[in-house]
């Protein structure tokens, strides 16, 4: 009898600490004090979706370091290859009238991204203030000088030039604008660096669904950015209700993609101002991605005027001091100079 009562008290003793258990794990998961609830959703929400394009990543992992590749927009380089797959697309004057792109990818690496050019500091900058490992071929030797002296971790595809791994040389274009950047070797070339090439990044801000719906604003069902004149340099959007989408096109001819012939289509639109100026003989400018401005931002058939700012390194568009949300999808930033003529002269918008 006594065996048989003291397996009684050991197997009540054994309940008795599994609740207790039970009940701090629910502790746990419980709200912190001083935690605001809506926090906790917030970061929740962040562990499943995409940081750079809101986009639900199915599970799948959310690590994957930033990539921001220079992107060619001469003429005689498009369409190029991949830009339907970034996550944020900065447009920027590099010299003279052509404007050249830096893609940043993070959700989804396309097998080649291109051509790709030469490094100019402040679309290094911007690379970097998204933690991305920066991607360019050749650069003058003072930008090469400025970007390792920022510590910016990078890849230079003249150090690879067409090896066939890393960069490849495609014979039905003409150089400079037939360098291709094999997207899925960079992981494995940055690791042989000491590169890092995972890592943890705070998501921008997005909308959900009924905020999306619940959008006010302006009429935006056709934007047009002069970027020049003479020469004509113009980038066009057009609204597909559809779809709730833009189209972009360059000199009148629609954004597509090589391989497929499919258009780009692009979530958001922001569009900002900022001071520019040339600083060399050869057309080289430096542009002013700091101080913050005027800005419009047009999504789902409407734009706003805005504030953008540069915090800890992300343009982000800006209103009454609160960052605004990103319908998830891709974000094209168009930077136009401040001056000569100006953002109110250079974009145009139109409801109909």
């Amino acid at each position: 009898m006594k065996r048989v009562g003291f397996v009684i008290l050991l197997i009540i003793s054994l309940l008795i600490a599994c609740e207790e258990d039970n009940h701090d794990a629910t502790a746990n998961t419980q709200k912190e004090p001083g935690v605001d609830k809506k926090e906790q959703v917030t970061d929740s929400r962040n562990q499943e979706v995409y940081p750079l394009s809101g986009m639900d990543s199915k599970g799948e992992n959310i690590d994957q370091r930033p990539i921001g590749v220079m992107v060619n927009n001469h003429r005689s380089a498009r369409p190029q290859s991949g830009l339907s797959d970034a996550d944020i697309i900065f447009e920027i004057l590099a010299e003279g009238t052509i404007t050249r792109f830096l893609a940043i990818y993070q959700s989804d690496l396309p097998e080649v991204v291109g051509p790709v050019r030469s490094a100019r500091e402040y679309y290094a900058d911007i690379a970097n203030g998204y933690n991305s490992i920066y991607v360019y071929h050749g650069a003058a030797n003072f930008v090469n000088d400025i970007i390792a002296s920022k510590g910016i971790d990078h890849l230079n595809g003249s150090v690879y030039d067409n090896d066939g791994h890393l960069f490849k040389r495609e014979s039905f274009r003409k150089a400079p604008h037939n360098s291709y950047l094999q997207l899925p070797a960079v992981n494995e070339v940055a690791t042989e660096k000491g590169v890092e090439i995972s890592n943890s990044i705070e998501s921008l801000e997005f909308l959900t669904d009924a905020e999306v719906e619940g959008l006010s604003g302006d009429s935006a069902n056709s934007i047009e950015v002069v970027y020049s004149s003479n020469p004509a340099n113009v980038v066009e959007y057009i609204y597909q209700e559809d779809e709730g989408t833009y189209t972009r096109s360059s000199e009148g001819i629609q954004t597509v993609e090589l391989q497929t012939d499919q258009p780009i289509t692009v979530e958001n639109i922001f569009i900002l101002e900022t001071h520019h100026e040339v600083i060399d003989d050869a057309g080289r400018r430096t542009v002013d991605l700091t101080s913050g401005g005027s800005a419009y931002l047009i999504q789902h058939g409407q734009y706003q005027k805005v504030e953008w700012e540069n915090r800890d390194g992300r343009i982000v568009p800006v209103k009454d001091g609160k960052e605004i949300g990103l319908i998830p999808g891709m974000t094209w930033v168009n930077v136009v100079p401040s001056e000569d003529p100006g953002m109110e002269q250079a974009v145009t918008i139109s409801g109909q």
